[in-house]
């Protein structure tokens, strides 16, 4: 089809500058396309799957690649050792951990109930008084 356009645009436009730069054009947006819908959402995985192998520790649960559920008991630079079963051990390569189970906890500050910038639109807009007492009185 690539051939096909390259020659109809060049017999058609009487000359073979403009009808190359069509058939260029045309590749560049075809590569643009392949990387927008391939490449980049590849390496967004594989930059989570990196960060999650990066950020394990012991006694997380993991599922490895093979489909093996388990516990982290021991990390080292290449490999890790997870308890399938009571003590039942094995020793996998890192990259070999296909997802981690165990969620970790961010070390933010629990949110202030008592925060005035999560009031509510209505609950201002009602008159309402944040001391609790009663205008009228």
């Amino acid at each position: 089809m690539l051939i096909a356009l390259a020659t109809t645009t060049g017999t058609t436009t009487g000359g073979s500058s403009s009808g190359s730069s069509t058939v260029f054009l045309f590749i560049l947006l075809a590569f643009g396309a392949l990387w927008l819908i391939v490449i980049r959402p590849q390496r967004r995985k594989q930059k989570l799957q990196q960060s999650a192998q990066s950020d394990l520790a012991v006694g997380d649960e993991v599922l490895t690649a093979g489909g093996v559920y388990g516990k982290v008991t021991h990390l080292d630079d290449d490999d890790v050792r997870v308890e399938i079963a009571p003590n039942v051990e094995i020793r996998v390569a890192r990259r070999a951990i296909a997802a981690q189970l165990t969620e970790h906890a961010e070390t933010t500050e629990p949110d202030d109930p008592s925060d005035e910038r999560w009031e509510s639109a209505f609950d201002t807009a009602s008159g309402e008084d944040k001391s609790g007492e009663d205008e009228s009185s």
